[in-house]
């Protein structure tokens, strides 16, 4: 009974800090381990076995075989095909809901995410409407394909060992999908015909630009006479203790993209700096720079801020970004990365304009200076989604040969495990492993692809799972559950467990809301002399259902800021569609795995 307490208190105080936000959600997982271990609920030697688990060893895997398949364009190809088509609203949404959908069912939800979130805004420009229109629709297709195979969503890798260690076979590779499929369908029918229509119409995007910077650039000039001739960047501050943002410099005639730190100041010099008035009137007074007079028209971000060589991009930080909790100034974006920060826009508040002291959140939207020839290696590094379209072409020679070959190993992989071959951990271990050897991705690759946030969570939870089993604690609460089985039939059961995952899902992240009800839907089970497949199932597809809140999936945040959404449009097309899935679902759940 102590062993109880501990487990629901552990359980309960990281329910707590998953929904307040406050301390990352893989820190909170891995200190909820240690205390069950320190408090003698889980041993030693067992404190660590949940990162040897078959479903962290898969999602590791599928995360670095998704990311080979988009550095070697093979979907590219799918997604060329979005911006052509007919020009009604309505199937646009469905085509681009179907591809992300059937995108997501084989690979990372965010990796789909990731190809598709571009193409939405471009599409979404194009019919001269809102992102919000288009970007909700795509983020819950990526939720909704998760439904279609065992490597759609951890969730379901994470359900199918549970019932391996309840006595029967895990779920096979395409077990999921005569559940997964029809409410897929269903899903995206749905919005397509009535759903998009509930989302709130935000903002829409007027040019290229979410963050209007020209209202905050200024041209200064180094006069014959200026006391900054032959000083550097660096010494704004250490002489006069201004922080300057110079964004570029024309010096006679050529521009200097994101000058370094070190570049010379040299007279006649114009530089073009970001500031307010206040910070203006300062810079001015003390460095003897003159002010060129009124707004010129350089002053914008396709002539002063990027070149051949320079590209200015905005992009949307993800939840594992290295830069979450951290300012630029602390990262050292521009040493670091070779990259120059201009402007940070976040959901709520109108861009930000001191930027030294800012500290970063999962879907802040960040307008950078970056060389052209280091984009694709800045977006994996900062673990940052672009908001624009990739350079998609279909590619020769080297290239299309890779395409072929990563293609055929995940391919390889679908088919052995499908087969029951080789078990899914091995099969998709292996491909990971193959798409390194045959240089499809290199080492360092290899493990930038994987989310070790997302690996620590998991690895961290999964023994709190089997803690929840082996203290009683899943029995406790499935006998509570009984209590209430003796008012309702099996199938409202089902319903009720479909329900507390839902709530779950859309509180906390939804790989967690399956360790804790997976191991209560076999104890439910056992007490009600029912077969666990339909209660499990059910679990599955509830944990893909974080439809009412942007906490509930990452896909849903990463979506918020570039659609201007606020946290309660989410419930107005989520409320429906999570109605829709409980009751299309129940019965095909039933059908398809009867009591």
């Amino acid at each position: 009974m102590t062993q109880q307490i501990i487990v629901f208190t552990v359980i309960a105080a990281a329910l707590f800090f998953f929904i307040d936000g406050s301390v990352r959600y893989d820190f909170v997982a891995f200190f909820g381990l240690l205390v069950l271990v320190i408090t003698g609920v889980i041993s030693p030697e067992n404190a660590f076995l949940g990162f040897s688990h078959p479903a962290v060893i898969t999602v590791a895997s599928v995360l670095v075989i998704s990311s080979a398949l988009i550095k070697t364009g093979v979907v590219d190809h799918l997604v060329v095909l979005l911006n052509k088509g007919p020009k009604d609203v309505s199937i646009k949404i469905m085509g681009l809901m179907v591809v992300t959908a059937l995108l997501s069912g084989f690979m990372n939800n965010v990796g789909a995410l990731a190809l598709i979130m571009p193409i939405a805004i471009r599409v979404a420009k194009d019919s001269k409407m809102s992102p919000s229109q288009f970007l909700m629709p795509v983020s819950f297709a990526s939720l909704l394909g998760g439904m279609l195979t065992a490597i759609g969503t951890p969730p379901n890798l994470i359900v199918s060992t549970y019932r391996v260690e309840a006595g029967y076979d895990g779920f096979a590779f395409f077990d999921f999908a005569p559940v997964g499929l029809v409410l897929m369908s269903i899903g995206v029918i749905f919005i397509t015909l009535l759903g998009w229509r509930l989302i709130p119409t935000r903002k829409a995007r007027e040019d290229e630009s979410l963050f209007h910077i020209e209202d905050y650039l200024s041209e200064v000039i180094v006069a014959d006479r200026c006391k900054m001739i032959g000083k550097t960047l660096r010494d704004f501050y250490g002489i006069h203790k201004l922080e300057v943002n110079v964004l570029s410099i024309i010096r006679n005639g050529r521009k200097i993209i994101a000058p370094l730190a070190s570049e010379q100041l040299m007279a006649s010099d114009i530089l073009i700096v970001k500031a307010i008035s206040s910070e203006l009137t300062n810079l001015i007074e003390k460095t003897g720079l003159s002010l060129k007079g009124a707004k010129a028209e350089c002053l914008n971000s396709e002539t002063s801020l990027k070149s051949e060589d320079f590209a200015l991009v905005e992009v949307v930080l993800r939840e594992d970004s290295p830069l979450i909790g951290r300012t630029a100034v602390e990262i050292q974006l521009r040493n670091s990365f070779n990259v120059n920060l201009v402007a940070v826009s976040r959901i709520g508040i109108p861009p930000v304009k001191r930027l030294k002291t800012f500290r970063f959140k999962t879907g802040d939207i960040l307008l950078m200076q970056v060389p052209e020839s280091i984009l694709q290696e800045t977006y994996s590094k900062l673990r940052c989604l672009p908001l624009a379209e990739r350079g998609v072409g279909l590619n020769v020679g080297k290239a299309k040969k890779k395409q072929y070959i990563s293609l055929g190993i995940f391919l390889a992989s679908i088919v052995a495990t499908s087969a029951g071959v080789i078990p899914v951990q091995i099969s998709f271990s292996l491909s990971a492993v193959l798409l390194v050897f045959v240089k499809v991705i290199n080492i360092e690759e290899f493990y930038d692809a994987i989310e070790w946030p997302t690996i620590i969570m998991l690895g961290s939870l999964l023994p709190l799972g089997g803690a929840l089993q082996s203290s009683g604690g899943s029995d406790t609460i499935a006998n509570i559950l009984i209590k209430v089985a003796t008012i309702l039939s099996p199938p409202s059961m089902l319903v009720v467990l479909m329900l507390l995952t839902i709530v779950l899902t859309n509180l906390i992240n939804n790989s967690a809301s399956a360790v804790l009800m997976a191991p209560i839907a076999i104890s439910l089970a056992g007490f009600m002399g029912v077969s666990p497949d339909p209660l499990l199932m059910s679990v599955c597809v509830a944990s893909s259902s974080a439809f009412l809140t942007p906490i509930g999936h990452q896909s849903n945040m990463l979506v918020m800021g570039p659609g201007g959404y606020h946290f309660t449009d989410y419930w107005r097309l989520g409320l429906p569609l999570s109605i829709l899935v409980i009751t299309i679902g129940v019965p095909l759940i039933l059908y398809v795995w009867p009591f």
